[in-house]
């Protein structure tokens, strides 16, 4: 499942593209709200939703992953 990003909160700062490793966020326009390119190419590792300085960014785990899920701990990025 994509990473979800709500608009009304996103404050268009691009840290959530630079930090994806699977590029899902390919072609997405500075100073814009991301656009998701390649859903099916994200990984969960949930670097997008870490980095986001104002929590716009969620995930929808996978049921089969969330058997194994535990969300991490809150980490703080700077």
């Amino acid at each position: 499942m994509p990473p979800i990003i709500d608009p009304n909160k996103c404050i268009r700062c691009g840290k959530c593209v630079e930090i994806c490793t699977e590029d899902v966020y390919y072609g997405s326009q500075a100073g814009e709200v991301p656009v998701i390119t390649y859903p099916k190419e994200c990984s969960h590792f949930a670097g997008c939703v870490h980095i986001c300085p104002v929590k716009a960014v969620t995930l929808r785990i996978p049921l089969p992953m969330l058997l194994v899920y535990k969300p991490a701990e809150e980490v703080k990025v700077t």
